[in-house]
C-alpha cells in the first residue's frame, strides 16, 4: 500500500515537471520572451498568484494559460492532498507510535528481549503474551515490525546482534534474552554482544545446527534449543509411545483448565521455611503436585522428593497446577515469580 502511494506521487511530481518545462518553451515560443521569463510566467500560471504578465499576451497565449491553469490546479492540488494525507496518516503517524513505543520501552524492568520474530520468535511471543510477560522484540524487517506494532507489540526496528538494538531494549533492566535468528553465526553474534552488555542477563539461544551448541554456551547462552531436534524427538514419540505422549498433552492442556509446570522459591520470611514436604503439605492446602525439589546451590533438582526434605530459604519447588493454585503457593513460599525459573533449573 505505502510502494503504491510513493509510486502516484512520483507521477504526480514527474506531471509536474513535465508541466513546467512545457509551460516555459510555449511562454517563450507565444510571448517571445527569454527563458527565465518564461518559466517565471509558468510558475505565476500554474499557482495562480496573479502577478503581471512578462509579456503582451496574444489569443494563442490566452488559451494556452488556461490549458496550463487546468492541468496545473488539478496536479498540484492532487498531489499536495497525497502528501499532506501521506505523512499525517503514514509518516506522522508511524513517528508519534514509535516515540511512544521507545518511552515504554525505557521504563521497562525485568523484561525479555526477543531477537528474531521468525516462525520460532512468534510462538516466543505467543508464550509471552498469554503468561502476560513483559517483553521486546527486535526484528530486522519492516513488514514484522509494522505488524507487531499494529498488534500492541513493543519492537524495535533492527539488528539482535548490534549493541545499539540491544541499548535501545533497555537490556540493561532485562531479566533474560531469547536469541530466535534463523542463522547460528547471527545468534552467537548476539549471544555474545548481550552477555558483554549485561553479565546477569539469562540467555536462551536458538540452534539450527547440533555443533553449534557448544559454540552458543562459549559465547555465553545459559542454555540452547534446538527447534528440528526437539520437532524430530516429538514426532518419533508420538509413533513409539504415543500413550505418553497423548498423557503429556493431557495433562497439560485437559480442555479450558491448563496446568503449567512452575516453580515456587522459598523466602526468608516464609512459614514453609525449615518445614518438611509432609509437614507443608502443599497437595492439601494448595492442590498443586510437587514434581521435584531444586535445592539451592544443588546442579539438579530431586525428582519426586522424599516428604522427608525440609524446604530451606532459596529452594524451588516445581509444581504441576492452575495459576491459581500457584499463586497460593506464591504467598505462601513469598516468592513473587520474579525470579528465573529456568535458570534455576539449568543442568
Amino acid at each position: 500500500m505505502e510502494f503504491q502511494e510513493n509510486e502516484k506521487i512520483r507521477l504526480v511530481l514527474m506531471i509536474l515537471t513535465s508541466l513546467i518545462i512545457v509551460g516555459t518553451i510555449g511562454y517563450a515560443y507565444f510571448l517571445d520572451v527569454s527563458i527565465l521569463d518564461a518559466l517565471y510566467m509558468t510558475v505565476i500560471t500554474i499557482s495562480t498568484v496573479g502577478y503581471t504578465e512578462v509579456g503582451e499576451m496574444n489569443d494563442q497565449a490566452k488559451i494556452f494559460s488556461m490549458l496550463i491553469i487546468f492541468i496545473g490546479l488539478g496536479t498540484v492540488g492532487y498531489g499536495f492532498t497525497k502528501v499532506v494525507s501521506l505523512f499525517m496518516e503514514g509518516t506522522f503517524r508511524d513517528t508519534w507510535r514509535r516515540k511512544k513505543m521507545d518511552r515504554r520501552i525505557e521504563e521497562l524492568k525485568d523484561h525479555y528481549i526477543l531477537c528474531g520474530a521468525g516462525e520460532t520468535g512468534q510462538s516466543v511471543i505467543d508464550q509471552f503474551q498469554k503468561r502476560n510477560v513483559p517483553f521486546v522484540v527486535i526484528d530486522q524487517r519492516e513488514r514484522i515490525v509494522q505488524s507487531l506494532m499494529d498488534d500492541g507489540v513493543l519492537v524495535i526496528q533492527g539488528d539482535g546482534t548490534h549493541e545499539d538494538s540491544l541499548e535501545k531494549a533497555n537490556i540493561k533492566n532485562a531479566k533474560g534474552l531469547i536469541s530466535a535468528l534463523s542463522d547460528d553465526a547471527d545468534n552467537v553474534f548476539a549471544v555474545l554482544t548481550a552477555r558483554q552488555m549485561n553479565e546477569n542477563l539469562y540467555i536462551v539461544s536458538r540452534a539450527v545446527e547440533r555443533n553449534s551448541i557448544e559454540k552458543l554456551k562459549k559465547a555465553g547462552a545459559n542454555n540452547t534449543i534446538s527447534p528440528n531436534e526437539i520437532g524430530g524427538m516429538r514426532m518419533a514419540s508420538f509413533v513409539t509411545r504415543p500413550a505418553i505422549i497423548s498423557f503429556l498433552d493431557i495433562i497439560t492442556r485437559a480442555g479450558d483448565v491448563i496446568l503449567d509446570l512452575e516453580d515456587v522459591v522459598i523466602c526468608d520470611q516464609s512459614s514453609l521455611k525449615g518445614q518438611t514436604l509432609k509437614e507443608a503439605k502443599i497437595p492439601e492446602r494448595t492442590g498443586l503436585i510437587v514434581l521435584a525439589l531444586q535445592k539451592k546451590g544443588e546442579p539438579a533438582p530431586l525428582l519426586n522428593p522424599s516428604y522427608d526434605e525440609i524446604l530451606e530459604e532459596g529452594d524451588a519447588m516445581i509444581v504441576l497446577g492452575q495459576e491459581e493454585q500457584v499463586n497460593s503457593l506464591r504467598e505462601l513460599g513469598c516468592d513473587d515469580g520474579s525470579r528465573n525459573p529456568i535458570k534455576r533449573l539449568k543442568k
